[in-house]
């Protein structure tokens, strides 16, 4: 063990503490470090502790602001966390890579030829190569997929295989990822943000791109369609927003170009895949699942599935749709195979297996049963079916009552268990509360089919354990992801996914079809946001006026606030509220508007629209562009952090917090107008903003000024509507005069140059409805054009004076109330025509969407 006394701002690698009997990735030898190593720990120890932590917050805050999260399954209190990112890469050598890349390689072509068989013609367990109750008895066999196989060159489209080193330096596969492996594009960014965090030391170390694999990804999708070879539709299967790696799955189809789906997306009709969208039905070539194959199709397969898409496999089978990877591939995450690749290797390939896996013992066989039971102490057992209940255990950490409990499990259904050499992981430098210290690391490699042959990332995932001497370094359990870094002889050079044109050449422009679940989340989007901004300027009102009463404690003041605070609860819905309620509440009303402005827990309030706008934001992660989800990211992170998990704030701190939420909301709102076209998802977006602005602004006008009040109080009350729709400035600009009730409702119903008129929202609406992809008839309007006509029609016919004449019994303007009521209703049917008509997507369980165990990072 080397020195252990490290100072605070030196790296060097005589400070650095490996242990005793496990290979540490730096050194050749005890006392020898690696020159690359060398190199790199050198360019650190110039850099010191202090900036070293600046970088990994840098890094941190750039991975929070990009959206980069990993969920964790039964944490209801914070379901999505933010990914970490260790500073200190993993630091591989060309020559040492090469043979880990042909191992992989091999050992990708080996998989396809057993999953080929499996579903084929089964020679291996006809000749006895591989035991039937070691097929048969796996959960991945799925027996309907028999067959249905395609006449392809590769059937094994993604691979991927954690690796680790062993005591003695020599690099093991500890299992194989086959069903649909994830981590490449957390890779993708860790590389992203580590070229930003550390660029000098990055560019001196001369690193090999990533970008080649992701080319030969995209390659290898397009290779294995069945139709539209030149230009396929190629969509990635996501079970959605509460899966794990959501992220991924959303990272990589904005990266890649691809769309993203979930199973009501897509339906099956005349023996093909379609795609429902806005405008109309899409055929689908390549579907990359994330989705586990059981689940893919409920209608011959898993039956409880709301994930798949009924049919699937029989589309499979006609040859109308390919699947990366196929149907039924979860078969080769199998442990046991493990034991027989290596006589598998010599009967397929006639080679030794390049890497071999870790030692591992079926108790399917009598021997190697009694094996595992005689030695349970050292050994690692797993079940051969992998589940959230199903973990692999220690045996050396389990009590007497709990190993013979373990031992009577394996002797009832011995083909369910493997027993597995409990391997030392090699360690590698982590940056750890400000010191290197050593971790035991999992290295997660991905390959790829291209062509003939198999495409490797020079790189991969790495993982590793949050505490010393733990070996799990999953990130459900808290561990740490590294860039991996493989050095390159000479600087790599750039290159792109995309297929480069020829010199000067016009390519035509592709219009990605938006999804009705797409369509749907970006219309909730815009109506959510718009709630968020009317109750935010609404409540910043009603603070002003309420320190106003505070100061001045002027009667009219005190009748103004609390029409203020009953409209308040109107506009947000978050009854009783000030409704009915009895006067000691109108006179202290901090804590309601404090639980209006933090309570998550409760609809209408501040957080809950502020939650459910950032959950639609989520949903559609591949739309946005990165600044515009660095604004969603400051909205929900700004808010949690200042009030919602602020318990000693205040109604004056408040303030300061409406203001910088409007400024949040301002900058979405800007980008968005900004940076998306005017296609689908822009009319959806906006559509729901101007609904739902529209029905506020009722809301608003009817709670204030459908009533008469003294003419006091009516001035108070007007100015409050002005300053909450933000249109004071323009109504003292444009008129010159004493508020009047005329002339707001003017300006807030009729005038259709005012961006926050109701006139303007109904405008707004015809163009977009006018706009949206339809089946469109010659001879008469769609529900959605009468209803949206009416509306407007019946606006532009209303006189303003006749508006303002009052019921002298009770003091209601009569005709603002009836012409805000019936505009009211016919918004809220235009809603549910709009949603009849482009949303019809079916609902995903969320149980569901939580359950499905995808391949755990």
């Amino acid at each position: 063990m080397r020195n252990t006394s490290s100072p605070a701002n030196e790296f060097g690698t005589q400070y650095y503490a490996t242990q005793l009997g496990i290979y540490d990735e730096m050194y050749a030898s005890e006392n020898k470090a690696l020159p690359y190593w060398e190199r790199f720990m050198s360019a650190l120890d110039s850099m010191g502790s202090e900036k070293l932590e600046a970088r990994r917050k840098e890094a941190q805050r750039l991975l929070r602001e990009n959206g980069v999260t990993y969920n964790v399954y039964g944490d209801s209190q914070n379901l999505t966390r933010p990914w970490r990112l260790d500073p200190v890469p993993l630091l591989i050598s060309s020559e040492e890579w090469t043979a880990i890349e042909a191992g992989l390689q091999q050992r990708a072509v080996l998989l396809n030829l057993i999953l080929k068989d499996i579903y084929g013609e089964q020679n291996l367990l006809k000749k006895g190569l591989l035991p039937a109750e070691l097929i048969f008895g796996h959960e991945g066999f799925l027996r309907p997929c028999v067959g249905a196989l395609q006449n392809q060159q590769q059937h094994l489209t993604l691979y991927s295989a954690n690796l680790a080193r062993g005591p003695k330096g020599r690099m093991w596969v500890l299992d194989d990822r086959a069903q649909a492996p994830s981590g490449s594009g957390y890779a993708l960014e860790n590389r992203t943000v580590m070229t930003r965090v550390l660029p000098d030391i990055f560019r001196e170390t001369q690193v090999r791109r990533l970008s080649g694999f992701f080319k030969a990804f995209r390659k290898g999708l397009a290779d294995i369609a069945m139709h539209n070879k030149e230009d396929p539709r190629i969509v990635i299967l996501t079970p959605g927003p509460l899966n794990e790696t959501y992220f991924e799955h959303a990272y990589l189809a904005a990266y890649l170009g691809f769309t993203l789906v979930q199973g009501g997306d897509l339906t099956v009709r005349d023996g093909r895949v379609w795609l429902k969208s806005l405008s109309g039905l899409q055929a689908v070539d390549v579907i990359l699942r994330r989705v586990d194959d059981s689940f893919c199709d409920p209608l011959e397969l898993r039956s409880i599935s709301q994930l798949g898409i009924a049919g699937l496999l029989e589309v499979v089978r006609r040859g109308n749709v390919a699947i990366a990877n196929p149907l039924g591939s979860s078969i080769l995450e199998n442990p046991a195979l493990l034991a027989f690749l290596p006589r598998l290797a010599r009967y397929f390939l006639n080679e030794e297996l390049k890497l071999p896996s870790v030692a591992t013992w079926w108790c399917g066989q009598r021997r190697e049963r009694d094996f595992v039971l005689q030695n349970i102490d050292s050994l690692v057992i797993k079940p051969i079916n992998r589940s959230q209940d199903n973990h692999a255990v220690f045996g050396g950490l389990l009590s007497s009552k709990e190993k013979e409990q373990l031992c009577r499990q394996i002797l009832a259904k011995p083909h369910n268990f493997v027993g597995q050499e409990h391997v030392s992981f090699s360690t590698l430098p982590a940056f750890i509360d400000h010191h290197i210290e050593p971790r035991n690391a999992v290295l997660r490699t991905f390959v790829v089919a291209n062509g003939d042959d198999y495409t490797v990332m020079s790189g991969g995932l790495t993982r590793v354990a949050r505490r010393k001497d733990n070996f799990v370094v999953s990130n459900q359990a808290g561990g740490i992801s590294k860039d991996t870094w493989v050095l390159a002889a000479k600087p790599d050079k750039p290159v792109s996914i995309w297929t480069e044109p020829k010199r000067n050449q016009l390519i035509e422009a592709v219009i990605e079809p938006l999804t009705s679940r797409a369509a749907d989340n970006l219309f909730w989007v815009g109506r959510h946001l718009e709630r968020v901004k009317t109750s935010t300027r609404l409540l910043r009102t009603v603070l002003r006026k309420h320190r106003e009463t505070l100061e001045f404690k002027d009667e009219i003041d005190n009748e103004c606030l609390q029409v203020l605070l009953r409209t308040l609860t109107q506009v947000s819905g978050t009854y009783p509220g000030f409704i009915k309620c009895d006067a000691q509440l109108l006179k202290t009303p901090q804590q309601e508007l404090l639980s209006l402005a933090k309570d998550g827990q409760r609809k209408g309030t501040l957080s809950a629209n502020i939650q459910a706008f950032v959950q639609a934001a989520f949903s559609i992660r591949d739309l946005w562009s990165q600044d515009t989800w660095r604004s969603v990211d400051n909205i929900q992170r700004r808010w949690q952090q200042r009030v919602m998990n602020n318990n000693e704030m205040n109604i004056e701190q408040l303030q300061n917090h409406l203001d910088d939420l409007i400024t949040g909301i301002v900058a979405f709102t800007g980008l968005t107008s900004e940076s998306m076209t005017r296609e689908s998802a822009w009319l959806m977006l906006d559509s729901g903003r101007r609904l739902e602005r529209a029905l506020t602004l009722i809301a608003l006008l009817r709670s204030t000024l459908a009533s008469r009040h003294a003419d006091a109080l009516q001035s108070q009350v007007l100015e409050a509507v002005l300053v909450s729709t933000d249109s004071l400035t323009i109504y003292q600009r444009r008129y010159r005069s004493y508020i009047q009730l005329p002339l707001v409702l003017e300006l807030l119903l009729l005038d259709e140059s005012h961006p926050r008129s109701l006139a303007y929202q109904l405008a707004q609406l015809s163009t977009h409805i006018s706009a949206l992809p339809r089946t469109k008839s010659t001879r008469q309007l769609s529900a959605e054009e009468r209803l949206i006509l009416q509306a407007y029609t019946d606006l532009r016919l209303c006189n303003v004076l006749e508006l303002t004449q009052v019921n002298e019994e009770d003091g209601i303007y009569v005709h603002l109330e009836r012409l805000l009521s019936n505009m009211t209703d016919l918004l809220w049917r235009l809603a549910d025509v709009i949603a009849d008509a482009y949303f019809s997507h079916s609902q995903t369980s969320q149980l569901m969407l939580l359950n499905t165990p995808e391949d755990e990072l």
